[in-house]
């Protein structure tokens, strides 16, 4: 056990109903005799997560009896600690931070379980712990977050699933990954930040499909990777900057990239 002790003028220790925190009515009282337990320390009834935390460190045993406890920062730190086959008890628990705990540890057949909880963060934290073949089904979730997440993992063969997403940073994330041929294909994207990442991307003999792309941030992409033949394309562009940088390429290293 730690021998450092909170310090002065550190949060009052009140139990959770914001009433002094009464020792009598704890059933681990016992502890307190040994130094296993303290007052503004480690408390398990007190309603600062890292007292409560300290104390489930101090006596991990402790932690699944406690599953079911009232205030529900006890119960998500318990799901810290417990043994893993007591959490599937927790899945319908009423609140999501206990419910976050829980698609932590869960093993993967049970968490599926919590594909479709009410929460976005915990189907967040599902999206990132799921098997990726297991991933399609969370594809259509109704929160960008969740299939952005889903986008960073699921296997190649399968992101043509999200490649004509409504949200842009999902998207994005399809085209960090895309293969060859369909990656071109997100050439036409109408969002600039993913035609960027295209542009990034893409073959360097390709590139000509966005050397006159609305967006400058495109075509600065382009001008950056561009063979010598299509940068002297670019030479006329509309912006300063890009027409500076085609300068510099073909007077310095664009001999390089023919």
């Amino acid at each position: 056990m730690a021998a450092t002790r909170a310090p002065a003028g550190d949060i009052a220790a009140l139990d959770w109903r914001g009433q002094p925190i009464d020792c009598g009515a704890c059933p681990h009282e016992h502890l307190k005799a040994s130094g296993g337990c303290e007052i503004g320390h480690a408390c398990m009834q007190d309603a600062y997560a890292r007292r409560i935390d300290r104390f489930f460190r101090w006596h991990r045993e402790l932690a699944g009896g406690e599953l079911g406890h009232p205030y529900f920062e006890v119960r998500a730190i318990a799901a810290r600690y417990a043994e893993v086959f007591l959490l599937p008890a927790l899945i319908g628990d009423p609140d999501e931070t206990v419910r976050l705990q829980v698609a932590l540890r869960l093993p993967q057949r049970m968490l599926q379980r919590l594909r479709d909880d009410p929460h976005r963060e915990v189907r967040i934290r599902v999206a990132q712990r799921l098997d990726p073949e297991q991933l399609p089904s969370m594809a259509g979730d109704e929160d960008y977050g969740v299939r952005q997440c889903v986008a960073r993992r699921l296997p190649p063969a399968m992101l043509t699933l999200l490649m004509a997403d409504p949200e842009s940073l999902v998207r994005q994330e399809v085209a960090r990954r895309l293969d060859m041929p369909l990656l071109l294909s997100m050439a036409d994207d109408p969002a600039a930040e993913v035609r960027q990442i295209v542009a990034a991307r893409l073959p360097v003999g390709l590139l000509g499909r966005l050397a006159r792309d609305e967006d400058l941030r495109v075509r600065w992409e382009v001008g950056q990777r561009a063979g010598r033949d299509l940068l002297r394309t670019m030479q006329d562009d509309a912006d300063s900057a890009v027409r500076a940088l085609v300068a510099q390429r073909l007077g310095t290293s664009g001999g390089e990239h023919g």
